[in-house]
């Protein structure tokens, strides 16, 4: 028995998020059943996080065991024959080692940092070529002004107010590592790397970013909202459409041939 890794591409607006469900209509339903095709038996996969109900992902990792010998481009190659347009393989890596040792690669264990991207587009009237693939926001936005707000978020922190209610993490204590935010024309791109993400935290801060971005709320209003751990005080969920799961991190020994998460390639 091998582990596999592989890296994972998609456009989350045709699919009800990554996770399986009983209506097949997800990432993961669509990549499992693609696996069947290609090695013509079951094959359960791990991913890195789920991502929700039209959530893009420039990169997910995801794992599966199995003791079918197959080169890494033939995984690529084979699975992405069955898969539809919006969700595709873009690498693939057997790991050395036995898969049911302690501390062995795990999609989601060993990860040891995440990255987003939350694409916004800035400008009085709403673009149809970016249905989908960027959030959108009429009034302007002060970037400086939010890159201010943003600096008593870096650390580790209890991110309460910033976490869904539904949320199923153990703990809402969790460390950001950075957070950028550039302008590109009329495009506002948020990046956060974080240890992990509770549900709906890029967006919920995306959302109070915007009000102080617009000036509806002081620059400190964000240092505030962490220290009151209330959701209730926060703005609303923005949008899903601009978030990307960019990059996730792991150990250099496992040596995945990942991409960069610098920036999206398509903005």
């Amino acid at each position: 028995m091998k582990r596999i890794a592989i890296g994972l591409q998609y456009d989350g607006q045709a699919w009800h998020g990554y996770q399986k469900q009983d209506h097949g209509l997800t990432v993961q339903d669509k990549l499992e059943q693609a696996l069947l095709e290609f090695a013509t038996v079951p094959l359960a996969t791990t991913c890195a996080g789920r991502t929700d109900a039209g959530v893009h992902a420039a990169e997910q990792v995801v794992h599966f065991d199995t003791d079918l010998n197959r080169l890494p481009h033939a995984w690529v190659r084979g699975v992405n024959a069955f898969l539809p347009p919006s969700i595709g393989v873009r690498w693939a890596r057997e790991l050395e080692g036995d898969p049911t040792a302690e501390n062995f690669f795990h999609a989601r264990f060993s990860a040891q940092a995440r990255t987003y991207h939350y694409v916004l587009y800035n400008h009085q009237v709403r673009s149809p070529l970016l249905n989908g693939r960027a959030g959108f926001y009429h009034h302007a936005l002060d970037v400086e002004r939010m890159r201010e707000a943003v600096k008593p978020l870096i650390g580790t922190h209890d991110f309460t107010t910033f976490r869904a209610a539904h949320c199923q993490a153990k703990s809402p204590v969790k460390q950001m590592h950075d957070i950028q935010i550039r302008r590109q024309g009329d495009l506002i791109i948020f990046t956060l790397k974080a240890s992990a993400f509770l549900h709906h935290m890029v967006r919920n801060l995306v959302g109070s970013l915007v009000y102080i971005g617009q000036g509806r709320e002081d620059v400190h209003w964000m240092a505030e909202l962490l220290a009151a751990r209330n959701r209730q005080l926060a703005a609303p969920t923005f949008m899903p459409d601009g978030l990307y799961l960019a990059k996730i991190d792991y150990d250099e020994k496992w040596a995945l041939p990942q991409e960069s998460a610098s920036q999206l390639p398509w903005f």
